[in-house]
């Protein structure tokens, strides 16, 4: 089959077009980086980001393939050394925005950030951004994951991140974040996320407010709070894996005879709880179990998982006995 002239031409025409005209980038979406890659240093990192190349092929940058806008910014481990530029909030797509293990990463989130209203992920985690958590992060009514662990954010936790409907996780572990937990976090009315507020300098009683909400997973472990963990407990409850390790809690376990059912890991160790160990926990399909460091009494009750454990799930208290501890006497 003989190839016409015209189709040798068009071919001819295709293969010489500049990329600036074949690329797929959007034009807007491509300034925009540039500019934050130019706010940041120009750091090596982010040695593929030039105005020659489409920038949906760039390092930690995906685009929608229906739209060709950048939805994804992954920037992690790498030699940045400044603050996060404003210009951020000028990608309108963007579901998921993480800037992980930069730890020359300083200053405060913008409040640019705002106008992505789209997003979906939000991680800074591991650099040394530092100062209050911004109450304006609840205005992202989209977002599903929010982890801000591993910096050095100090004041309280801001009441208004309760308001985020669609919050699935909140990481606000590894921080230097003071005051109590805020009682608008038993007024949730979107999804219940899963908590994560470990390693923190978090004091006061735990909100009675919290009883309303139906937690899954709670890590509130390694901080200084105080008060009484039945708010979290019931045959009416669902949840699934609570740690309270490392606290100044101090109440009677004794009091506490209902657990769900779904309850598959409790860690209590290095607290002041006393009193015995509820019978009811011979009920549970316990995974994991923790009480040592504590001033608990009486016998280990038999039944369940509960002598699955080795005696540092519960040795360290003041009269507890039983196998896998010492006869009692």
């Amino acid at each position: 089959m003989k190839t016409s002239f015209f189709t040798i031409t068009i071919v001819l025409l295709c293969s010489t077009l500049p990329l600036s005209l074949s690329q797929s980038c959007n034009v807007k979406d491509q300034i925009t980086l540039l500019r934050l890659k130019n706010s940041l240093g120009n750091p090596n990192v982010l040695a593929t980001w030039t105005s020659s190349s489409d920038c949906c092929k760039w390092h930690f940058v995906e685009c929608d393939p229906y739209n060709d806008r950048i939805k994804s910014l992954t920037i992690f481990s790498g030699d940045i050394s400044d603050t996060i530029p404003d210009t951020i909030g000028n990608l309108p797509y963007l579901e998921t925005l993480i800037l992980r293990k930069l730890t020359n990463l300083t200053g405060q989130i913008p409040a640019t950030i705002t106008k992505l209203t789209h997003l979906k992920t939000l991680t800074i985690s591991w650099t040394n951004l530092s100062g209050p958590i911004p109450s304006f992060l609840s205005q992202l009514k989209t977002l599903t994951t929010l982890d801000l662990s591993y910096n050095n954010f100090n004041s309280s936790i801001p009441p208004e991140l309760a308001t985020l409907p669609n919050l699935e996780s909140l990481h606000l572990d590894r921080n230097e974040l003071t005051g109590p937990i805020p009682d608008s976090f038993g007024n949730i009315t979107g999804k219940v996320p899963a908590i994560y507020l470990s390693h923190n300098l978090l004091t006061g009683t735990v909100p009675k407010s919290l009883a309303q909400v139906n937690f899954t997973w709670l890590d509130l472990s390694r901080n200084k709070l105080q008060g009484d963990l039945s708010v979290f407990f019931g045959t009416n409850k669902t949840i699934e894996t609570a740690d309270f390790s490392r606290n100044m809690f101090e109440f009677n376990f004794s009091a506490m005879n209902e657990f769900p059912a779904s309850l598959s890991v409790l860690d209590l160790n290095h607290n002041s709880i006393y009193g015995n160990l509820p019978e009811a926990l011979t009920s549970l399909k316990l995974q994991a179990l923790n009480v040592s460091y504590n001033r608990l009494c009486g016998e280990i009750p038999v039944g369940g998982r509960l002598q699955n454990y080795d005696n540092t799930a519960y040795f360290h208290n003041r009269c507890l006995c039983g196998f896998p501890l010492t006869a009692c006497l």
